[in-house]
């Protein structure tokens, strides 16, 4: 398996925000392949503890090699989303003290061609995190002109998704569409504008990936179940890389730590009044012009913080 370079993005950042106890319980929702979760590790006392996540095996073959024999670390293969069930199930709910979540495909993902995520490499058209489940193909030879562009449209942010899926929807009644290169190709002949700098198929390929590994809802259920996963004082941390991702966030921690509005006059007492479950912590944070510079693909980065009350 060849090596990828990965460059976790607002590193120091990330963990800083998590306000690490050396004692407390940490979970690394998006593992990849381990460069929050060893800052994070750095800063734990012995009887500190970290639980990771990832659906990607290849993530949890890196971690069990990286961090196997710290007894301090456990690995979960399973998506952030069932961080709640699982907490549970173990006695650590309402006892964590942080959750960090990295969204979006990791480089090594991206940067594997055998995965099926970049259309500037040719690969096979997987575009899975996980090993189980419909593949992107699979998915593409037999859905409906309408969905298809209902997907692209939603998650990709496509203005052309309509056209773009019928060329799909025409060219896989043709012969089947088994490869990124031919799925970038048919998207690149249907989009009628060429924009600077980006290439005509990368929305679409963001709403396809979107939707086989179900990123937004995940992401959605894993934020319902925080409150009963955090301890009070306990912090959350989301790195997020688009706009929908990022929308999400931002909407459920303004929502969340927004206290009642009473109408004017009415008698209601400080202590009557519903304190919100959750407080902001200081501004979004993007990456810093050295960091962009370091690593490209820190530059759609924006971090955003809260606390459990």
């Amino acid at each position: 398996m060849a090596e990828h370079v990965h460059y976790p993005v607002l590193l120091h950042e990330a963990v800083e925000s998590l306000n690490i106890q050396p004692d407390g319980i940490y979970i690394d929702g998006t593992f990849g392949r381990g460069g929050h979760s060893a800052e994070i590790l750095k800063a734990l006392g012995s009887e500190g503890r970290l639980i990771g996540f990832d659906k990607d095996d290849q993530a949890v073959a890196a971690a069990e090699a990286r961090f196997g024999g710290d007894p301090r670390f456990t690995m979960v293969k399973g998506s952030f989303a069932s961080m709640g069930e699982w907490a549970a199930e173990r006695g650590v709910a309402g006892r964590v003290n942080g959750i960090f979540l990295d969204l979006g495909v990791s480089s090594p993902q991206i940067d594997d061609a055998g995965r099926g995520f970049s259309f500037r490499m040719d690969g096979p058209l997987d575009m899975r995190m996980a090993s189980t489940g419909m593949s992107a193909a699979e998915w593409i030879a037999d859905v409906e002109r309408q969905p298809l562009a209902d997907v692209i449209r939603e998650y990709g942010e496509e203005r052309f998704a309509w056209k773009i899926a019928g060329a799909i929807v025409a060219a896989r009644d043709e012969a089947p569409i088994e490869t990124t290169e031919q799925l970038a190709n048919i998207i690149r002949t249907a989009s009628p504008t060429r924009e600077h700098r980006i290439d005509a198929a990368t929305r679409s390929f963001q709403g396809i990936r979107i939707h086989i590994n179900r990123e937004l809802d995940d992401l959605k259920d894993c934020l319902e179940d925080i409150f009963e996963v955090l301890a009070v004082g306990g912090r959350l941390s989301v790195i997020s890389f688009h706009s929908l991702e990022d929308r999400i966030v931002k909407q459920f921690i303004r929502t969340h730590s927004t206290a009642d509005v009473y109408p004017r006059g009415l008698p209601v007492r400080e202590d009557q009044m519903r304190k919100p479950p959750l407080r902001a912590i200081g501004k979004a944070v993007r990456a810093s012009k050295q960091e962009i510079a370091e690593n490209v693909r820190s530059r759609s980065a924006i971090m955003r913080c809260a606390e459990k009350q």
